[in-house]
């Protein structure tokens, strides 16, 4: 029974490997050198918004709106584009209970 499931491993693995190398024969495909540096910088500091722009990619790819490799520019513009529509959520938190208790306050 465990070989079993390390031969289900196995297939998760090589199934989650092939996928990758899919998805990123797809990109290279259609995202010139300096475009996949620039994603590679933003997966290293972003790793959820570079998956993001990846699936938009190719979605875009797939569907036929990307005739030819993008170049640095245009990829600036789909992060752009994908910036304005993302929801700006900055929030600011003043815990007022810490400024309350100070040691100063000692007459």
């Amino acid at each position: 029974m465990n070989s079993g499931d390390e031969d289900e491993e196995k297939q998760k693995q090589t199934a989650s490997e092939r996928q990758k190398d899919m998805r990123a024969s797809i990109l290279a495909q259609i995202l010139d050198q300096d475009s996949r540096a620039r994603l590679n910088t933003i997966a290293l500091t972003k790793p959820e918004k570079a998956q993001m722009v990846e699936n938009m990619l190719i979605n875009m790819a797939q569907t036929g709106r990307v005739r030819s490799k993008l170049n640095e520019d245009q990829f600036k513009q789909i992060l752009m584009q994908l910036s304005s529509n993302a929801p700006k959520t900055t929030t600011v938190k003043f815990d007022r209970r810490r400024a309350a208790i100070d040691s100063d306050d000692d007459y």
